[in-house]
């Protein structure tokens, strides 16, 4: 039997986040949410369930709107696919508060598994490169998670663009509240305290 090729999503999320502080989580739709549920819910994660291909977009509007702090998006390759203008506008606005993480397994996961182009050349760290953003990685290796988890919430110069290739192994559902009006409201509350109804 063969070993699952990849890193673990789960495991390589919660290594990720171990030192987040206050930092705000944007996720993608599906499978990207379930991992962040899994790995720990707090009012400082906002769940995009129903907006495939905004995670990115909503991330550099929380990065613009809060410049003092960290903003992350854990999204997925096919949502990345599906908005890949996102990654020139944010290079240009230059946010240096926001890193988008990609979590890759190659596969579109919500609709049944299909290969995805990710695993047939198309490289979302060349694109991210090449559309400006200066801090870029594709991550394959423990190391190379444990070098971006090291970088991952310190302050930078620009936005952080990093792919983390993952296994297509199954993982067990982890599903938050589907109420995107509690969801909003506690992440107001989290994000913004009582200015939020003001």
């Amino acid at each position: 039997m063969t070993e699952p090729k990849g890193l673990d999503r789960r495991a390589a999320l919660a290594r990720l986040l171990r030192e987040r502080g206050d930092a705000a989580l944007v996720t993608g739709l599906g499978s990207p949410t379930y991992d962040a549920f899994a790995a720990g819910d707090t009012d400082h994660n906002f769940y995009l369930w129903g907006g495939m291909g905004g995670a990115a977009m909503l991330g550099l509007g929380l990065a613009l709107a809060q410049p003092q702090r960290r903003v992350v998006v854990w999204t997925g390759d096919g949502e990345m696919l599906m908005g890949l203008g996102a990654l020139a506008t944010i290079a240009v606005a230059r946010p240096a508060n926001l890193a988008i993480v990609v979590v890759d397994n190659e596969h579109y996961g919500e609709t049944g598994m299909q290969p995805a182009h990710t695993g047939q050349g198309v490289d979302l760290a060349g694109i991210a490169a090449a559309a400006g953003f200066g801090d870029v990685s594709l991550v394959r290796t423990p190391e190379a998670l444990e070098a971006l988890a090291q970088r991952l919430f310190r302050p930078a110069d620009g936005p952080l663009f990093a792919c983390v290739k993952v296994s297509t192994g199954p993982v067990p559902k982890a599903v938050p509240s589907l109420d995107g009006t509690y969801l909003r409201t506690r992440f107001r509350l989290a994000m913004m305290g009582a200015a939020a109804f003001r």
